[in-house]
């Protein structure tokens, strides 16, 4: 009875049906205090033009795919990395975004010449960028994200000087469509009120051919990791990322799984960089997908009340997601190598 509580359904499967409702977290209700109900279903995939390269992703129940959680607002992600920019590269990146992740989620991006024009949005410190740099000469990687804290980090680093580094929204990119040859975005998404505009933004500033790279968090299967989960920001399914790839117009849609070696693989927990999706921009201009008005507007007036509760309960989550990789290396350090934790 304890083994299913603690590994929920990770190996059940399950079928691409009607987009549920509140895909692009706009327009249905998000109660935090409740679990939701678990539903059993199977998956298939009948389109050639994505392909998973992974494992099919294993669902436990129907999270609350609502109003943006409470640091995926853009106001309480922006005082939220005032304060994690001071120690993100030391605290953050060793649990959740090594080098080695890097590189490896990087790979699919096909950084293959240095004249390349890169865009990293949402590149916070720089810590992918300097990925990017390895492949492809900073003169023209262009860095954005809309912490000036986090910036400021990335103007630090020797590596990065030459890069074009400017403030801005992932949602409301300022670059000219046919841009890029690359959009790549690493541990972004999960702070954007509207992901699907933010996709479908990576296809408009590609050129025809171009190919994005977005590296995200996945969804956790464990009943308590889903809770701060969806109480910090938003963690997606493997579907949802394929989905708002097609949508927006990509082919050849791919997702790769990455994680930290001493994770062995698990995944109920939920990872803040847990996989590598990417697609292909096939036709010039804009995509062909129509939206409706922003899901947050940065403009209107924020309730001080209203803010400070979202923020204050946002990051008592993030902090369970600070301790959950401290909690897998101690168990990696324990269990005998070989057998599952």
């Amino acid at each position: 009875m304890a083994a299913p509580l603690l590994n929920g359904a990770e190996n059940l499967k399950f079928r691409r049906g009607i987009t549920p409702a509140g895909l692009g977290f706009v327009g249905s209700n998000f109660h935090v205090s409740c679990f939701p109900k678990k539903i059993l279903v199977s998956y298939t995939r009948n389109s050639q033009s994505s392909r998973l390269l992974a494992p099919s992703c294993s669902i436990s129940s129907s999270r609350p795919a609502s109003q943006p959680r409470f640091i995926q607002h853009k106001t309480e992600a922006f005082w939220f990395y005032r304060f994690l920019s001071i120690v993100y590269d030391h605290i953050i990146n060793p649990g959740h975004w090594t080098e080695d992740m890097r590189d490896e989620a990087l790979e699919p991006a096909d950084l293959y010449d240095r004249n390349m024009t890169v865009v990293d949005v949402g590149g916070g410190t720089g810590f992918t960028t300097l990925g990017i740099v390895k492949h492809v000469d900073a003169k023209n990687v262009t860095i954005l994200d809309q912490s000036p804290h986090q910036l400021a980090k990335a103007k630090q680093k020797a590596p990065l000087k030459e890069c074009k580094i400017i403030e801005g929204d992932a949602e409301d990119l300022p670059f000219p469509t046919d841009y890029a040859d690359r959009y790549v975005s690493a541990g972004s998404i999960e702070y954007w009120p509207d992901p699907q505009r933010g996709i479908k933004e990576a296809y408009r500033v590609l050129k025809i051919g171009g190919k994005a790279c977005l590296i995200g968090p996945v969804y956790p299967t464990f009943w308590l990791s889903r809770f701060f989960a969806d109480v910090w920001m938003l963690f997606p399914k493997e579907e949802e990322y394929i989905e708002w790839f097609k949508r927006a117009g990509f082919k050849d849609v791919k997702l790769k799984r990455i994680g930290p070696k001493w994770y062995r693989g698990v995944r109920r927990h939920g990872l803040i960089m847990g996989c590598s999706v990417t697609g292909v921009k096939p036709l010039s201009r804009d995509s062909p997908l129509q939206l409706g008005p922003k899901a947050e507007d940065v403009k209107k007036p924020v309730n001080p009340f209203t803010f400070l509760l979202r923020f204050i309960l946002g990051t008592i989550a993030a902090t369970y997601y600070v301790l959950v990789p401290i909690y897998m290396w101690i168990k990696d350090q324990i269990v005998p190598k070989g057998m599952p934790i």
